[in-house]
């Protein structure tokens, strides 16, 4: 084990082994040590390029999302990719089509109806019988924005990424309880209704199933404020759905209150920032269940997408290589691990 210390965090668990909880909390651009070896070196496609494979991809009709399933079905997988809205989703499958990707098809999925989340499972049942990926990317801001307003203040990457731009943008990005409630269920409880729907289909995945689940810098730890908060998240021997379901519950309270500064919560994009980090934790209760599969997350960097209505500097062909590397790593690779884009990072 010592060599795997080496190689990756020991906030991952490597061959189904946990090792020692980690956690640092120094911000990023303080300490250059948090960041882990590239795993660009390893094979992607290991074994699997022999055999059938089987993905689905959801929120996939654009961004991210979009580029995922394109370069996921370039390596050979069948893709299904899924989006809320139909018709923007079939005219996504066309043109990846169109670019000769004839092994994408489309299935309307909408993670915040379970009736939908059923007949997606039944499709891939009925159409394939398991599967052997699911990349998670489906999300919500959880903010309502002036985006003319927002874009007139010309803020540049480095003062999103530091943090520095909380107090200036309070007048123009705003959360309501409402879009906070949407955020929630559609970042974490829509991403575990889908996850547990379709486990029995990815236990069947003949090498174990791969899971990603698209997540984000401002669900790191260090960007908590407060330490009991910080603290529950980070404690990987005990955290259960059930604790992550309380933290959610705590939140929309004292966002309800008008707490949130005293509640030690994170107060630049509040509702997607505790969503992410509580998908991270989720993550991580997922991998040591299930010992056999290989589930991390990811943050793919700072993309230029509708989520962060394009303020970021790169483009989603560089932000997709995250989630596809994680999508198709090979057997024997990292598990319960977070992901920095292709790097392997601390929570």
């Amino acid at each position: 084990m010592i060599l795997l210390r080496i190689l990756f965090p020991s906030s991952c668990y490597f061959n189904a082994a946990c090792l020692p909880q980690q956690v640092h909390l120094t911000p990023r651009n303080q300490i250059i040590s948090r960041k882990h070896p590239k795993i660009t070196a390893m094979a992607t496609n290991g074994n699997h390029s022999r055999v059938e494979r089987y993905a689905v991809v959801t929120g996939a009709n654009k961004g991210i999302g979009l580029e995922t399933v394109r370069q996921i079905a370039s390596k050979g997988v069948t893709v299904v990719l899924t989006a809320r809205d139909e018709k923007r989703g079939t005219d996504a499958t066309c043109m990846l089509h169109n670019m000769g990707l004839r092994n994408v098809v489309f299935h309307q999925l909408d993670v915040l109806d379970p009736v939908s989340i059923e007949s997606l499972a039944k499709f891939i049942k009925d159409r394939f019988g398991r599967l052997d990926i699911l990349v998670n990317n489906a999300g919500a801001s959880g903010v309502v924005v002036d985006e003319e307003r927002l874009r007139a203040m010309n803020i540049d990457p480095e003062t999103w990424l530091s943090g520095r731009a909380t107090n200036m943008v309070q007048q123009v990005i705003k959360t309501s309880y409402e879009t906070a409630v949407e955020c929630l269920n559609t970042n974490f409880y829509g991403v575990q209704r889908l996850t547990e729907a379709l486990l029995p289909l990815l236990q069947l995945s003949p090498s174990g199933a791969r899971i990603v689940n698209v997540s984000s810098l401002r669900g790191e730890l260090w960007r908590i404020r407060g330490d009991d908060l910080r603290n529950k998240l980070g404690d990987s021997e005990t955290l259960n759905e059930q604790k992550l379901d309380s933290i959610l519950k705590r939140f929309l309270k004292d966002l309800k209150e008008n707490t949130l500064e005293a509640g030690g919560w994170s107060l630049m994009l509040p509702a997607y920032s505790i969503s992410k980090a509580t998908l991270n934790a989720y993550t991580r209760v997922l991998a040591k269940r299930h010992p056999n599969m290989l589930i991390n997350c990811v943050h793919p960097g700072y993309v230029n997408t509708d989520i962060n209505w394009h303020t970021g500097p790169m483009p989603v062909e560089e932000g997709a290589r995250g989630p596809v590397k994680c999508a198709l790593l090979p057997d024997g690779g990292p598990t319960g691990c977070y992901f920095d884009q292709t790097e392997v990072a601390s929570f």
